[in-house]
Order: C-alpha cells, then structure tokens, then sequence
C-alpha cells in the first residue's frame, strides 16, 4: 500500500512548503519543528490502520472502555538527518522502542556512489511493528540497505512502515518493487518527478541534514 498525502489537501502541505521555501528555510529551528510537525500528522495517519484491543481504564467515578493500540512499534531512522523526521513520531508513539543507523553515500569521481552502513543500534524486530522513518526518498538504496541491516542485526518485523516527506518517482518505484511481497506500507508526504545526476531529489528542499543541523564538512 502507498499512501501520498499531498492528493488529499491537509495543513501538511504548509510545512512541507515552508521546508521547501529559500525565504524560509534559514530558520533552522522552523526546519526542525515542521519536520517534526509532519512526523506527528503520518504518526496519526498510520495509527489508524493498527490493530487495537479493548481496555478498561479506571476513573475517579467508574471504569471506561477504551480502544488501544495492540502493537509492540519500534521507530527507526537514518541519522542524522532523520532525527526531528523521528521524534515527530515519537511524540506520538511515546512507548516506542527506537533504532539509529549511520549511513552515507560515498561518492566517485563519476559521481556514482556507493552507501554504506557503519553503525547500528535497535532492540530485536522479530514479530514487531518497524517504522522507518527517512526525511527524502532519493534513490531508494539507503532505505533498502538500512532494512536490509536491521533485519539482519535483529530479526524479521511482522510489518513494516516507511515513511518519507518528499520521495523522487523513481526512489518510490525502487522501494515499491523491493517491497512488494512484504508486510509493508509506503507513506509519502509528496512525489517529485526528477534527480539531479548526483542523486538529489528536485525540486525537492536541499540537503536536510544541513538545513536542520548545520553545514558539514
């Protein structure tokens, strides 16, 4: 299942614009908090589709009945650009268990690179629900790699959500083909139709992990 919430008009598209935005985007802190923002919105969209039981919660007066979510989550994301993206969702899901993988590309002088993937940290995924939660959904290859070694370092989740802001068609198409026969659901906040030969997403917003963090070197 893919979802792309930009066919359905909602206030995320104003953050998603003011991220996109040059006049606004030297507002670091903005950057952050509308990252966050969206994070919380596909939170919400996702919760939705879990399995609940029902719950009976005790008042000062007497004892409600109460659906509540039935899934034991784990969120997962791609440092460092993908920590806001994460805590967005973590709002959300406060009783998440969490996961952080290192990966960057690394270019040639052609420009094509490789990824590579140099630290892992998650708790076990064997028969949880995995959120996977990355800001831009370029080539596609970060995210399969990064389920690739998670999966690998801690078993096989019963489902799994990918979540991004803004994918190209063609890292969308590349996620929807490698998961296919899989428990997985894709969550798009939009689609952009190009890259730039070095692989970036156009229009797209830039660099995110410089815009919510600072220039690297």
């Amino acid at each position: 299942m893919v979802t792309i919430f930009e066919r359905q008009n909602s206030i995320m598209n104003r953050f998603i614009a003011q991220m996109r935005d040059v006049n606004v985007q030297g507002d670091s802190m903005r950057f952050r908090r509308n990252l966050e923002r969206v994070g919380e919105i596909m939170a919400y969209e996702i919760s939705k589709t879990m399995h609940y039981k029902q719950t009976l919660v005790e008042t000062p007066l007497g004892e409600a009945e109460v659906m509540m979510p039935d899934e034991d989550i784990v969120i997962a994301t791609i440092l460092r650009a993908g920590l806001p993206f994460h805590q967005g969702f973590l709002n959300y899901f406060d009783n998440a268990q969490n996961a952080f993988v290192s990966a960057y590309r690394k270019y040639s002088k052609d420009n094509s690179f490789n990824i590579k993937v140099e630290y892992i940290s998650t708790c076990e995924l064997s028969g949880k629900t995995l959120i996977i939660v990355d800001p831009m959904l370029a080539t596609g290859s970060s995210l399969v790699l990064t389920y690739q070694a998670l999966i690998e370092k801690a078993g096989m989740p019963s489902y799994t959500h990918i979540a991004t802001i803004i994918a190209s068609q063609e890292g969308l198409e590349y996620a929807r083909k490698h998961f296919s026969a899989q428990n997985t659901s894709i969550w798009c906040g939009t689609v952009d139709a190009e890259m730039t030969v070095k692989s970036y997403i156009v229009p797209g917003l830039g660099d995110v992990g410089d815009l919510a963090y600072g220039e690297k070197m």
